[in-house]
């Protein structure tokens, strides 16, 4: 959900000449401060008490926003007041920790929690703006599985406890059943699926987030070489790797909406062009998006969630605590409500948001079972044992790349 549910944080490569500059001065040692001690519970939230939380997180999304206000109430119990403070880009949040770490500010930072995706959190960790490790300290983060790599590596980049986890994503698409009856369920017969029936497909501008990840799931559905997704984008043979891509792309582009002179700039966008019956297949990182948009009005109820066969990316939403982070402990203690039971379920309903949990069920008491069967999860949700597993996202340093070989490509103003 990275959101965006999964979706909404961005903006990592933004940093690189900002990070560049810092790595100048990366000598400087990080002092010696009087951190909580993540071990120690009972410290931690009686550190916490008193404590204001700000947590930089994505703010364009109305039930993201009432589900952080949710979680401000149940940290209030717990003697923590949050503050939501609502980004358009996480990058905002970066260069202020990177303006403060510059600027000699090592403790009583402005930001205490951060909702982070794998772009912005290998940057950081890259230049020690983190604190940690800490989340696998935490109580709750005993109700998943350690063996979940989606919990533990970001963008293929080992978390080591310095971002925890707290909700599931996976890039979904989505049609009209009266109007389409069986969709293409690959990119090669999406590509023959689009010659047939031009203009009626499309997919956002990159750098939106939706319309990177339709070049990522291409990517890695294409490419002859999946291990080179893994490392960085130098240490490959980029050519080749992407040479599928880019023949696929320019077989695709005339047969998108509007000839591909035009991209719709979301998927909020593709929603109402599905709506509008302009395009007759849509997606989105989050499984439950078709049925929030069906209870809401926006779609008919007869549209279904379906997955390629080869499987869709998907990741997990991570906070992290920046390294001089004012409110540390209580920075945990919002952290560790994200991953309790009660919070993982309201996050879990399409009503709320619709993420998926990063819970393992079989870690769970039966009366926290029953919260999330007792879930309606909508016409349009695509069970999970047909969902499958989630394809690896490709290390952050291809995105970037595609991102700009995109826009010399293919490329139009907005």
């Amino acid at each position: 959900m990275k959101s965006r549910a999964c979706s909404g944080p961005t903006g990592g490569r933004r940093m690189k000449t900002l990070l560049a500059s810092l790595a100048m001065t990366a000598a400087l040692a990080l002092p010696a401060l009087a951190d909580p001690d993540p071990t120690d519970w009972a410290v931690v939230t009686a550190e916490a008490q008193g404590q204001t939380v700000y947590w930089n997180a994505w703010g364009g999304s109305e039930p993201v926003n009432a589900f952080i206000g949710w979680i401000g109430e149940k940290a209030a119990e717990q003697g923590v007041t949050l503050e939501h403070v609502k980004l358009s880009d996480t990058a905002e949040a970066v260069s202020r920790v990177l303006a403060e770490k510059s600027a000699g500010k090592d403790e009583g930072g402005g930001i205490d929690l951060i909702w982070i995706n794998g772009e912005n959190f290998a940057a950081m960790k890259d230049q020690q703006l983190l604190f940690g490790p800490w989340a696998e300290a935490l109580p709750n983060r005993q109700l998943t599985n350690p063996s979940n790599a989606a919990l533990t590596s970001d963008f293929t980049v080992p978390t080591e406890g310095m971002e925890s986890p707290w909700g599931l994503a996976q890039l979904v698409f989505f049609h009209d059943s009266a109007r389409l009856s069986e969709p293409p369920r690959s990119m090669p017969t999406l590509l023959a699926w689009t010659q047939a029936n031009p203009g009626r497909f499309s997919y956002p501008q990159p750098p939106d987030f939706m319309g990177s990840t339709f070049l990522k799931q291409a990517l890695i559905e294409l490419s002859p070489d999946m291990i080179a997704l893994e490392g960085p984008v130098e240490d490959a043979d980029y050519e080749a790797t992407t040479a599928p891509l880019w023949a696929f792309l320019d077989a695709l582009t005339p047969n998108l909406w509007r000839q591909g002179k035009a991209y719709p700039q979301n998927a909020a966008r593709m929603i109402q062009l599905m709506a509008d019956n302009e395009i007759d297949i849509a997606f989105e990182f989050n499984p439950n998006a078709a049925s929030n948009a069906i209870a809401n009005g926006e779609l008919p109820d007869t549209v279904r969630s379906y997955v390629h066969e080869g499987g869709t990316l998907g990741n997990a939403s991570f906070v992290a605590i920046p390294f001089n982070a004012n409110a540390k402990a209580g920075a945990m203690v919002v952290a560790d409500i994200l991953l309790s039971p009660e919070a993982q379920a309201r996050m879990a309903d399409p009503a709320m948001l619709g993420f998926g949990s990063v819970l393992d069920f079989d870690k769970l008491e039966a009366a926290d079972v029953q919260r999330f069967d007792a879930i309606d999860y909508g016409p349009a949700a695509i069970a999970f044992d047909e969902i499958g597993a989630p394809l690896p996202e490709p290390h952050p340093s291809w995105m970037e790349k595609l991102e700009e070989d995109w826009a010399q490509r293919y490329g139009v103003a907005e």
